[in-house]
């Protein structure tokens, strides 16, 4: 293997793949930054383009763009409390506190040195370990997925918020909207209400940017009502160098790594699965954990370290075995697909130059985010929070309208966002978290699915579900994880009383 890495490495430092990368990787946080717009969308785009690119200038752009979207999100997650993208979400839950309170700069660059770490680190394990990883992957069939969803779901609803009946009902509303749509097995449509355009489901990117990016507009329209024009907000105060960084979050950025990887490798997962359990397991082991959801630096830490762990990590499947982790990996395996090159055990053996290139190249664009994304993006977007509340306001509403259409060219996408936005506001004024809502619609569709799938694998017999070694093991840790706040609340009330 390393002389396959030694071998690849002068042709992936070569000046066009350098260009290739650099403009990838800034294309990437560009992309990422803009509502609506996501890296699957944007690697889409440049696949035409490749067919006149040689394999690694292709693979070293497509690489830049998806390490560089997944931090791109988090940018007007912090700044506007809009996800870039759907991993993102995870991310303004602490991200957008910290910029309320005038340290939008230092969240900007926690997230930036966060995302480089979880990237660099989902590199390595993509170098070292694809081919011992993949069979973990092969090891998941539907009962196992369905119940890292019930456990992701579960874990979520329980563990935010002070109100857990409260954070059940915003999940069960998230699984109620992901019911909306054609029946994945049978093919029947639920809800939909003869709307042709409810055919395929909710547009999750509609959904998310509508209950968490107009919301907080509404809240400013509140207080531009009640007190008159308020101060802005200093955006460029408590930035943080690489090294305090290193100090402070080595340990969260570590088991973090961990999880995103692990979860990269399962197909169907993806980040925001990836940014949610890992944001409620370094909650759960902090040391103060009532401060998540409050302006905890940790806690964006722990998200975008994830969330970018799982990038390279959901190659790990696509390039040994042929199954993507995602979607952007299914686009990646297109890309190599126009090449000439089919992804799978051969590709390590017939041309060892491209796949090892490509995880190198990966490894390069993640580190990149460092200088790009920690030293550069997060102090030009920092200053949109000088920009007065007045203006700001109809700028995010602009933006968010503009993205949302250019998601599907659909007037009825517009009406979902305002109606998914009044619901949003709604549900913050009765204090029902809006995370487990989101989270259930993005886990909904897994859940629905190999639920279905095991019981016609099983001829309705439901001991599927309980009897094979690895469900049993990820039932287990999710009882734990599930029981441990519950048996703490109530000792507390024991105490108390």
């Amino acid at each position: 293997m390393l002389d396959h890495i030694l071998t690849a490495l002068p042709a992936v430092l070569a000046w066009q793949n350098v260009v290739a990368m650099v403009a990838g990787t800034i294309a990437g946080i560009v992309v990422g930054a803009l509502p609506g717009v996501t890296a699957a969308m944007a690697v889409a785009i440049l696949l035409p383009l490749t067919f006149t690119m040689s394999p690694l200038v292709a693979l070293g752009a497509m690489a830049g763009i998806y390490n560089g979207a997944m931090y791109g999100g988090a940018i007007p997650a912090i700044l506007l409390r809009i996800p870039g993208t759907p991993a993102a979400v995870a991310t303004t839950f602490d991200g957008y506190a910290m910029a309320r309170r005038g340290e939008a700069g230092l969240a900007l660059q926690i997230s930036s040195y966060s995302s480089a770490v979880g990237g660099i680190a989902s590199a390595i394990a993509l170098i070292l370990l694809a081919p011992p990883l993949s069979i973990v992957a092969l090891s998941f069939g539907p009962p196992e997925m369905f119940w890292v969803g019930i456990f992701g779901l579960a874990s979520l609803a329980l563990l935010l918020g002070e109100d857990r009946i409260k954070g059940i009902i915003s999940a069960a509303i998230g699984l109620f909207l992901a019911l909306v749509g054609a029946d994945q097995v049978s093919g029947h449509e639920r809800f939909t209400f003869d709307r042709l355009e409810l055919a395929s489901g909710l547009d999750i990117g509609v959904v998310l940017i509508g209950l968490f990016a107009l919301p907080p507009t509404f809240q400013m329209a509140e207080e531009l009502l009640h007190r008159g024009q308020v101060g802005d907000i200093s955006a460029i105060r408590s930035a943080i160098g690489l090294i305090e960084a290193f100090k402070r979050f080595w340990k969260v950025w570590i088991h973090t790594s961990i999880i995103g990887i692990i979860i990269g490798i399962l197909p169907g997962a993806g980040g925001n699965v990836a940014a949610i359990v890992a944001y409620n397991e370094t909650k759960r082991y902090s040391d103060d954990p009532d401060g998540f959801g409050k302006g905890k630096p940790e806690g964006v830490a722990a998200s975008e370290c994830a969330n970018n762990a799982d990038s390279a990590a959901s190659m790990i499947p696509a390039l040994t075995l042929g199954v993507p982790g995602g979607l952007v990996a299914a686009l990646i395996m297109g890309g190599l697909m126009i090449q000439g090159l089919q992804p799978g055990p051969q590709l390590f053996r017939d041309r060892p130059d491209v796949v090892y290139g490509f995880m190198l190249e990966m490894l390069i664009t993640s580190a990149l985010i460092f200088p790009l994304g920690g030293l550069v993006a997060s102090r030009i977007f920092a200053r949109l929070l000088h920009i007065p509340p007045s203006l700001l306001m109809p700028l995010i509403v602009a933006t968010t309208v503009v993205g949302v259409y250019s998601i599907n060219n659909s007037t009825f996408d517009l009406m979902m966002l305002f109606a998914f936005g009044l619901l949003g506001y709604v549900m913050e004024k009765l204090d029902i978290p809006l995370a487990p809502a989101s989270l259930g619609l993005i886990l909904g569709p897994m859940i629905e699915a190999n639920m279905r799938i095991s019981m016609v694998l099983s001829r309705g017999d439901l001991t599927i579900f309980f009897t094979r070694p690895v469900s049993l093991a990820i039932l287990a840790v999710a009882a734990i994880i599930i029981a441990t706040p519950l048996i703490s609340s109530y000792r507390k009330r024991s105490i108390g009383g």
